[in-house]
């Protein structure tokens, strides 16, 4: 969609504080986007938008599902090794421009031996709501605050 499209700029029900300034959820469409910069109009689109919010106060914020989806398209579309798509977005998800949603997903992009990013993505938010992540996977379930069913066959 173009400057010229209805949308752009929209301002919907339940999105806009009494302020004026709403709050932005970004996509992941967006996230890679401006991580890679391709395809260029779009990055250019989705800085712009980024530094209007980043001018107008508006909080940004970007989710653990858009984090995991990123990782994966970084590695798929841009063929990244791992640990360079997690350094990546742990660079962006620290940059003091965006919220991660939930806060302990942040932690979850550092790059350490074990459960690899999803499944670290996965317990932050369990952890987040006060559960127990309840995994099969031996690595999951060695994090802190997991539990590892096991079975007998």
């Amino acid at each position: 969609m173009g400057e010229g499209s209805p949308i752009v700029g929209r301002t919907f029900t339940g999105a806009s504080s009494e302020g004026g300034a709403i709050a932005i959820g970004l996509d992941t469409s967006v996230v890679v986007r401006l991580l890679v910069g391709l395809p260029e109009v779009q990055a250019v689109a989705a800085r712009r938008r980024l530094e209007r919010a980043v001018e107008r106060g508006e909080p940004v914020f970007v989710s653990d599902l858009v984090l995991a989806e990123a990782y994966h398209a970084l590695q798929h579309h841009y063929r990244l090794p791992k640990s360079e798509a997690r350094s990546i977005l742990h660079r962006f998800a620290t940059s003091g421009t965006v919220t991660v949603d939930p806060g302990e997903a942040v932690a979850a992009l550092e790059l350490r031996p074990g459960a690899g990013l999803v499944d670290r993505l996965i317990h932050a938010r369990y952890r987040s709501l006060g559960v127990v992540t309840t995994t099969f996977e031996r690595k999951q379930g060695a994090l802190e605050g997991a539990a590892r069913l096991r079975v007998r066959y």
